[in-house]
């Protein structure tokens, strides 16, 4: 795909030569609107979400063009928008001056957009619509210097199709294509509201929980073993170790100063504000469903960074689970767990194959 970009031929242009830069027909604040589950999406300026917070139902008349881009001024945020849409505080309406606008060939604007803005941060003055016009952004162009929409197109199309493959393979690799519910898993599903659950202490089921080991930054050497600390960027990974240190099976769950529970599928090591629940013994998917029961009972607020969550305290806490003659129904669990899998995976697998019979579709043309 590199050689792609490198072979095309490349032009600078000014923002307002390309959009018109409108200002909203009014402005939503959002300490004073009310979201719905439906409605036409609000789009403000957090990063997050495509800037959508939520959506509203409110006159229409306000509503701004589909097929646009909205973008923060004092943020950079910038996202298409293929419906719709209602907006907050400092928000501007990019309309695209040409008429075969769409969202394929959009999604090549924003990253090029994005680098245009890269110097700019959350915070700063605001733009205004004569500086935001004046900002250049590099395009692909056809021999004759136009706008080259096609490529661009044929492009995100193609990228798209290439990760769609190697998600595909993935999930054929993982065993994760299959998401045809057995009649098992859909009757775990149909039995759910009526399950027996019994109170269990963590203790009482896996033994005592270990605490780890504290390992300075400056201490670590360079290495192949994720090195799990508190916290949830990276899922906790702090680092990739090559240190002696205690070395916990996969198979595990971790919990953290703050009691967030996670699921390890690896061998780790872990620092003093971790504690180490022994599930190794069990199916992957009655950890998975164990670790959910932890997370719900130690991830309530009560620990913070003035009050720790320690392994004694792992060893205290009692957790929720179904019950089958007098013992947890780890089977039900496992059996559970596949099935709600399923139902999650079932769309990223449709997504792949769709995104894979697009792109060959747009190729053929």
């Amino acid at each position: 795909m590199a050689d792609k970009l490198a072979q095309v031929k490349w032009a600078e242009f000014r923002i307002g030569d390309l959009f018109e830069i409108l200002t909203p027909k009014k402005r939503f604040d959002a300490n004073k609107v009310e979201l719905v589950e439906n409605g036409y999406p609000y789009v403000v300026r957090t990063a997050l979400n495509n800037g959508v917070k939520g959506y509203l139902n409110e006159d229409e008349t306000f509503l701004n063009e589909r097929n646009t881009i909205s973008f923060g001024q004092d943020t950079a945020t910038i996202f298409y928008q293929e419906k719709p849409y209602f907006t907050g505080d400092k928000i501007k309406v990019m309309k695209f001056k040409k008429q075969n606008f769409n969202k394929k060939n959009a999604q090549f604007f924003l990253p090029a957009m994005s680098k245009a803005f890269r110097t700019f941060s959350w915070g700063s003055s605001s733009f205004s619509v004569s500086i935001l016009a004046k900002v250049k952004v590099w395009l692909p162009v056809t021999q004759n210097n136009e706008i080259n929409l096609d490529f661009m197109e044929n492009f995100v199309a193609e990228l798209e199709a290439q990760r769609s493959a190697e998600l595909e393979n993935y999930l054929s690799a993982t065993g994760l294509a299959d998401y045809v519910l057995t009649a098992e898993e859909q009757n775990a599903l149909e039995n759910y509201s009526y399950l027996n659950w019994q109170q269990y202490n963590l203790e009482y089921l896996f033994g005592k929980s270990i605490r780890g080991k504290r390992l300075k930054s400056a201490d670590r050497i360079s290495g192949n073993l994720p090195f799990v600390t508190a916290g949830e960027t990276d899922e906790g990974i702090s680092a990739f170790i090559g240190n002696d240190v205690t070395i916990f099976p996969k198979n595990t769950t971790t919990i953290d100063m703050f009691g967030s529970a996670k699921y390890r599928n690896y061998e780790y090591g872990a620092d003093d504000h971790i504690a180490v629940v022994h599930t190794q013994d069990l199916k992957k998917m009655a950890a998975l469903f164990i670790t959910s029961a932890i997370h719900k009972a130690s991830y309530t607020g009560k620990f913070s960074y003035s009050r720790n969550f320690y392994a004694k305290d792992a060893d205290e806490l009692d957790i929720w689970l179904p019950e089958k003659d007098g013992k947890p129904d780890y089977d039900y669990m496992v059996l559970l767990v596949s099935a709600v899998q399923k139902l999650v995976i079932k769309d990223v697998v449709l997504y792949a194959d769709e995104k894979i019979r697009a792109t060959k579709q747009v190729i053929a043309r």
